[in-house]
């Protein structure tokens, strides 16, 4: 049997490639899986850190059965959405709720999987596709946020894609398109020069950081 091609990788994705897998304990680095998302999710969370983020890995939002029926009556049994990274910016009374996608062993993000429009939440982009799940889901973490004290009744929330690959063409339309909505979108670009720039800066004990500067020399 043939084995399927791996589709063509743009130069930031493989840099980001080489320094998810050179940054993982060796036993973990497989080349597809969980293990490299995990540490991909990682070195997402120090740049958000060193940018002044406080983040949450995988914060659970809690759905009642009420808030469940609103989303749609099929969707009773519907699992509590989990962010990735939850990202607070205190001085601009700002959260931000990411999704982080490597991507390394497919084509990468698309536009047209991003820019659906379900009524009901469908599909791996639900926050990002169906405005009714979104509204929902950021009224119930607004609420949870305030309970823990992590906000203020000021605190807006907006919704976030940092991605590890792109598709071929679609990079410049999906920046217009988290644009448009006042949405956040790091490229494999962006992620790139953001670690770039932090291991020009004295960072050396992130093993993110450490990698970036081998990959430099």
């Amino acid at each position: 049997m043939l084995e399927r091609p791996t589709p063509p990788r743009n130069a930031a994705c493989q840099i980001l490639r080489i320094l998810t897998l050179l940054a993982m304990p060796v036993g973990d680095r497989s080349t597809t899986g969980i293990n490299t998302m995990d540490h991909f999710e990682n070195i997402a969370k120090t740049l958000l850190e060193r940018d002044g983020y406080w983040v949450f890995q995988s914060f659970k939002v809690q759905l009642s059965p009420e808030q469940k029926r609103r989303i749609d009556n099929s969707k009773w049994s519907i699992p509590r959405p989990e962010i990735d990274l939850l990202a607070l910016n205190v001085p601009k009374s700002t959260v931000i709720a990411f999704e982080v996608k490597s991507f390394f062993d497919s084509a990468g993000v698309a536009l047209a999987d991003l820019a659906a429009d379900h009524a009901v939440p469908t599909g791996r982009y639900k926050l990002f596709t169906c405005k009714r799940y979104r509204d929902i889901v950021f009224e119930q973490l607004h609420e949870d946020l305030l309970r823990l004290g992590m906000i203020t009744p000021a605190f807006q929330i907006r919704l976030g894609l940092i991605a590890g690959n792109g598709r071929k063409g679609d990079i410049d339309k999906l920046r217009e398109h988290f644009i448009q909505r006042q949405w956040e979108f790091w490229t494999p670009e962006d992620v790139k020069l953001r670690v770039q720039k932090f291991s020009s800066e004295g960072y050396s004990n992130d093993p993110a950081v450490i990698t970036a500067k081998i990959l430099q020399r």
